[in-house]
C-alpha cells in the first residue's frame, strides 16, 4: 500500500495553492456577494491547465489522472468552494461525457474550447418534480429528419449565466423509463430557450436557474453516445463527480480548520489563550481525526478510479459523509470564532453555506445510503423495486 502523493503531485499541489492564492483568494467575497464570476476567470484558469484538467492533451487539455485531479479540487476549495466545483462542473460532469461517449467531430467541436477557456459547459438532467429519481425526467426529444426536437423544462441547473452548451438529457424512449434517456449537446443561444435564475444561499457565483424548451432544435449528430444509453453515462459520470465534490467540502473545511487553530493560539479568554482549554482542544482533536479518515476514504477512491475499480459505492460513502462533516466542521470554527466569525468579514459563513448545498446536489445522503446499500447487499435489496 502506498499513502505518499507523488512528487509532481505535491509541487502541482503547490502551484495550484499559490495560484488559487494571488487570483482567487482576493476575489472570493466579491463574487460571492454578485453571485458571478467575470469572464476573465475562465481564462486564466486555462492558462495553468485548470479549465481543461481532464481533457486529454490531444484536444488540449492536461489529461490529469484522477488523483491529481482531486488534489486540484481540494486546494481550490481551500480559497473558493465554487471555483473548485466550477472545474467539476465544466470537466467531469459534462466534457468527461463527451469524452467518453462523444463523436471525433463533437469532440474536435467543444473540448479545445473548453479547455482553453473559450467554451463553458453546463448540466441539464434535474427537472422540477424529480431531483435523486432522475429517471423520472420529463423532458422529450424528437427525431425529425436531420434535427432533434427537445421540449421540456429543466431546473437546479447550473451555469446557465455561463454555459455555451449544455450537455442535456431527454427521453427518446418514454415508455422505458431510464433506458430511454438519451444525452445531447444543445447550444444555450439556440431558439426557444427560455432561462431564469435563482437567489441562492450559497453557491451563488456557479449560477443555478432553469431552462425550458419549446421545441428548441439541435443536429442529428449532436446526440451524444448510443440513442437510450444516455442515463448510464451521468450515472457513470456522477461516481467520479461525487467523489471530487466530496473534497471541495473537505478542502474548504480544511482550510476553515487550519484559520481556526492559529486563531485560537492568540484570542485570550481567563488570562490564557483559549486554545489551552480542552473544549477547544477537543472540537479541533476530534475534527482533524474525522477531515483525515474522510480524505483518505476519498483519495483511495480516485485512486480505485485511476486503476479502473467500480468506485459506486466509494464515492456514495464520500458523497454522504463528506457534506455532513464538513458543515459540522465549519460551523464549528465559526463558534470557536465567536463574534468575529458571525459576519460576512470573514469566509467561514460562505464556506458552511457552500457545502451545505452539496448535502442536496447530485443526491441527498438518504440515495448515497440507498446506493451503498445495493453496492454491499445486491440489487434484489432496493428499497424502490
Amino acid at each position: 500500500m502506498e499513502f505518499e502523493f507523488t512528487q509532481e503531485q505535491k509541487l502541482f499541489r503547490e502551484a495550484v495553492r499559490e495560484f488559487a492564492k494571488e487570483k482567487i483568494a482576493p476575489f472570493e467575497a466579491e463574487w460571492d456577494r454578485k453571485g458571478e464570476f467575470p469572464r476573465s476567470l475562465f481564462k486564466e484558469l486555462a492558462q495553468v491547465g485548470l479549465a481543461g484538467i481532464r481533457i486529454p492533451e490531444k484536444y488540449g487539455g492536461q489529461g490529469a489522472d484522477a488523483v491529481t485531479t482531486g488534489v486540484a479540487i481540494e486546494e481550490l476549495s481551500r480559497f473558493d468552494f465554487n471555483v473548485a466545483n466550477f472545474v467539476i462542473i465544466n470537466n467531469i460532469l459534462t466534457a468527461n461525457v463527451i469524452v467518453e461517449y462523444g463523436s471525433e467531430k463533437l469532440k474536435e467541436m467543444i473540448l479545445p474550447g473548453v479547455a482553453n477557456g473559450d467554451i463553458v459547459l453546463g448540466i441539464a438532467l434535474t427537472e422540477p418534480h424529480c431531483g435523486s429519481d432522475a429517471a423520472a425526467i420529463r423532458t422529450r426529444a424528437v427525431l425529425d429528419g436531420d434535427e432533434w426536437v427537445i421540449s421540456g423544462e429543466k431546473s437546479s441547473i447550473s451555469m446557465v449565466k455561463y454555459a455555451n452548451y449544455f450537455v442535456l438529457y431527454a427521453k427518446t424512449k418514454p415508455e422505458e423509463r431510464h433506458r430511454g434517456i438519451s444525452a445531447f449537446l444543445v447550444p444555450t443561444n439556440s431558439k426557444n430557450i427560455k432561462f431564469s435564475y435563482f437567489d441562492d444561499v450559497g453557491y451563488r457565483p456557479i449560477s443555478r436557474g432553469a431552462l425550458k424548451l419549446d421545441e428548441v432544435r439541435v443536429p442529428k449528430e449532436f446526440l451524444i453516445g448510443n440513442l437510450n444509453e444516455g442515463f448510464y453515462y451521468v450515472m457513470k459520470t456522477f461516481d467520479f463527480s461525487k467523489t471530487l465534490l466530496a473534497l471541495s467540502c473537505l478542502g474548504a473545511a480544511e482550510q476553515s480548520l487550519e484559520e481556526t487553530i492559529e486563531y485560537v493560539k492568540h484570542r485570550y479568554a481567563f488570562d490564557r489563550p483559549i486554545a489551552k482549554f480542552e473544549g477547544i482542544q477537543f472540537k479541533i482533536a476530534e475534527h482533524l481525526t474525522h477531515l483525515e479518515a474522510c480524505k483518505l476514504l476519498c483519495y483511495k477512491t480516485l485512486w480505485m478510479k485511476d486503476r479502473g475499480q467500480s468506485i459506486a459505492a466509494q464515492a456514495a460513502m464520500c458523497k454522504w459523509w463528506a457534506p455532513k462533516l464538513a458543515f459540522e466542521i465549519i460551523h464549528d470554527c465559526i463558534l470557536m470564532h465567536g463574534n468575529v466569525a458571525y459576519s460576512k468579514d470573514l469566509p467561514h459563513e460562505r464556506r458552511m453555506r457552500n457545502v451545505m448545498g452539496i448535502e442536496i446536489g447530485d443526491g441527498t445522503a438518504e440515495i448515497q445510503k440507498i446506493v451503498i446499500g445495493r453496492e454491499i447487499l445486491g440489487k434484489e435489496y432496493v428499497p424502490y423495486k
